[in-house]
């Protein structure tokens, strides 16, 4: 059972920083406007406008950012500030031994390796939701703040998701492709078997897609899972001879053989819609019910 953090309240502080690419500070301060309005302070990190290239500053400006957010008694949650590229690297600098007191962590895509890794050393719960810079122009503001809060809440699910029917409990586990091909066999332990496996990607073409997937099923990991969640994989590219497999083709091909429920295009990824998953908590999916939702509260 993973270690739930304490549920967000109105008068909580969260704490702002930047683990990825730089972002706009007018994105940020609109989403800090939209979070105070309801109640919250907000922190943001001097790191969280830094600039080192694309990066958010140096791999070192990130590490001591969330070590010290992670620190403070004060800051109640951590929200990573945008995704695009290089959290990855703040992996090996990061004392995870020293992280003992569960906190929110919020983000997704580039932030999928933080996400799953922080879940894989500590039992911590994480969440993948928006980062932080997107908030103010998020879909799903009630749903998120009613799963941080406490909660048990339900999730979005139709026939047309269906690519196999079941029944499965699990925790999940997932986030970016790109990001998520990389972590098995890299982590001490192993959060892939019986989780509840959810996959979403943006801007790649059908090939790398089916690159990436074909590793996951070779080294095990599709197979490890009790359920398999397609996102959304928006504005995909093509380039060269046209591919011709379309997604669906490809999912299938890699899924071939597992007697497991298999959902195709649920409401999250890089598109309009991102519902929240509790990295490490427990959910429960029924298709013929056509039900999916948290066991029980994700925080406490």
């Amino acid at each position: 059972m993973s270690i739930k953090p304490p549920a967000l309240k109105p008068g909580d502080k969260i704490g702002v920083f930047s683990p990825s690419s730089w972002v706009d500070k007018e994105d940020i301060e609109k989403s800090k406007s939209l979070l105070e309005q309801l109640g919250f302070e907000v922190f943001i990190h001097p790191q969280t406008y830094e600039r080192e290239n694309q990066s958010a500053g140096s791999t070192l400006q990130k590490t001591l950012a969330f070590q010290g957010l992670w620190q403070r008694k004060d800051i109640n949650a951590i929200w990573a500030a945008g995704g695009g590229n290089r959290c990855t690297h703040i992996l090996d600098c990061i004392n995870f031994k020293n992280i003992t007191e569960p906190k929110i962590l919020i983000g997704f895509s580039d932030v999928t390796s933080l996400l799953n890794t922080l879940y894989a050393k500590t039992n911590i719960t994480t969440f993948h939701g928006p980062v932080f810079k997107n908030l103010h122009k998020y879909n799903e503001t009630d749903h998120l703040l009613s799963l941080l809060s406490g909660d048990r809440v339900k999730y979005p699910l139709s026939g047309e998701n269906i690519i196999k029917d079941g029944k499965a409990s699990g925790h999940f586990v997932g986030g970016n492709l790109s990001l998520l091909q990389y972590l098995p066999e890299t982590l001490e332990n192993d959060i892939f078997t019986d989780a509840l496996l959810f996959i979403e990607d943006c801007n790649e073409e059908l090939s790398r897609i089916d690159r990436m997937l074909l590793h996951l099923k070779r080294t095990g990991t599709l197979a490890k899972a009790n359920a398999l969640l397609f996102g959304q994989f928006s504005d995909i590219l093509e380039s060269g001879k046209p591919f011709g497999y379309t997604l669906e083709d490809i999912i299938k091909e890699h899924t071939e053989g597992l007697d497991i429920p298999i959902l195709y295009n649920l409401l999250f990824g890089h598109d309009k819609n991102l519902y929240t998953f509790p990295i490490g908590y427990n959910a429960s999916i029924d298709t013929q019910k056509l039900t999916f939702e948290l066991d029980e509260s994700a925080t406490i």
